[in-house]
């Protein structure tokens, strides 16, 4: 048996899960939007520091409808039919400002954080 190697990450204070199954966005949309990413955190200081967001794909969520979807951990917040003009949003009222895009919510933790 090989020795396994435990795992390091860096610290984050949001974990930004995206579903890029097919199920949610045949054409591709949600695969791009995570792409997007990276330059998005970057421009808005999310990629260092205490606000640094860590973002993942996910398969499947199984909530196969208003795609793409993705949910912002620990905060409970899952958002749906966004697009990159969300996306944006998203990155600004509430990655940064703390402040859920409520007019794209579709479901919120009831133990969810409040304020930063």
């Amino acid at each position: 048996m090989s020795d396994v190697v435990k795992p390091k990450i860096g610290g984050y204070r949001r974990h930004l899960l995206v579903c890029t199954g097919p199920r949610c966005t045949a054409d591709g949309q949600a695969q791009a939007l995570f792409d997007s990413l990276g330059a998005k955190f970057k421009a808005a200081g999310l990629d260092a520091g205490a606000l640094r967001v860590k973002r993942t794909r996910a398969a499947c969520f199984a909530a196969c409808k208003g795609g793409p979807i993705l949910c912002v951990q620990p905060d409970g917040t899952w958002y749906y039919g966004v697009t990159d003009a969300v996306m944006d949003r998203i990155v600004a009222e509430h990655l940064v400002g703390g402040r859920p895009v409520d007019a794209h919510v579709f479901h919120q933790a009831d133990d969810a954080p409040s304020g930063d």
